[in-house]
């Protein structure tokens, strides 16, 4: 019989795997899978059960939010276990989730992954920690982890855009240097987002014809300090229409990217919080990790799709 390990936070969004777990375990076993079950209880747990696992499964799935996700597969990755992962997505913004296609309805997200198929995406290394859609610094950056739980159960979106937007009130410009690939930037920026994704947070939302999730390369958004209200309006039409690069907003891919500021500045990776850092190596780690998607979804953000229109 396959082995299955299914990791649940308990804690994440509206707790809608809790209600549902049972149903969840008994699909499984229908499935033919012999279901070993973790709840996780602090964070970083299931980073660490991951890690310590001594033993083979044929399937690796999460509930919970985007962290949670994080968290296994960054565990899976330092004990080289090479098997599939599952994603129920729980929690209030799933932006990863949306950018694969899964269901925001949990018994449906956990059918496609029982009958889904397997997809290779990317993950990043940040100064050795892992990531697996999103490192972000700035405006904007704190909200994630700062945003009250009872805030976001509510008004789920909306709640990271309220919090956000204290931040343009005491943000401070950092200067940059950024080396990516061959490209070299210098300036005062406000915002920096390193993705491989289509949205961060609710906030950033990128086209899909210019991301694909599997080919080897970052997705680099960089937001100039304004210094005038023409130039602040040029950041909202631009992140707002997703019409970028613009003259304040530097867009761009890379592989690996080098960014030395002029002080420490505090970082998100995946929605959680990153210790003050004034020196940043971030590397693609391609196609590093086999994820289950739905087996209808034929038109996503992966490289296939994305060289088909380009025809």
């Amino acid at each position: 019989m396959k082995r299955l390990l299914f990791m649940l936070n308990p804690q994440a969004g509206q707790r809608k795997a809790n209600r549902s777990m049972a149903e969840i375990i008994r699909l499984f076993i229908d499935a033919g899978y012999r279901c070993e079950v973790y709840v996780t209880g602090a964070g970083g747990e299931a980073a660490r059960v991951m890690a310590e696992s001594a033993r083979e499964y044929d399937l690796v799935v999460c509930a919970g939010g985007d962290g949670t996700l994080n968290e296994t597969i960054s565990g899976m990755l330092r004990a080289g276990m090479k098997c599939p992962v599952g994603y129920i997505p729980c929690g209030t913004t799933n932006d990863y989730a949306a950018s694969i296609g899964l269901s925001s309805e949990v018994m449906q997200a956990a059918r496609d992954i029982v009958e889904g198929k397997v997809q290779t995406v990317d993950v990043g290394a940040f100064n050795g920690r892992y990531f697996v859609y999103t490192a972000t610094c700035g405006a904007f950056a704190k909200a994630s982890y700062t945003t009250p739980q009872a805030a976001k159960n509510v008004l789920g979106h909306a709640a990271y855009v309220f919090e956000g937007m204290r931040d343009l009130t005491t943000i401070k410009p950092i200067h940059m240097k950024i080396r990516a690939d061959e490209l070299m930037i210098e300036d005062d920026f406000v915002f920096c987002s390193v993705t491989n994704s289509t949205s961060v947070g609710g906030i950033l939302r990128l086209d899909t014809q210019l991301v694909a999730l599997n080919d080897g390369r970052f997705e680099v958004t960089m937001v100039r300090n304004p210094v005038n209200p023409a130039q602040l309006s040029s950041i909202l039409v631009g992140l707002t229409t997703q019409s970028v690069p613009n003259d304040m907003i530097h867009f761009f891919s890379a592989k690996k990217i080098a960014i030395e500021c002029d002080a420490p500045v505090e970082w998100t990776l995946d929605g959680e919080r990153e210790p003050e850092t004034d020196t940043v190596r971030m590397e693609n780690l391609h196609s590093a990790v086999s994820i289950m998607i739905p087996r209808h979804v034929t038109a996503m953000p992966f490289e296939w799709h994305r060289e088909e229109a380009e025809l």
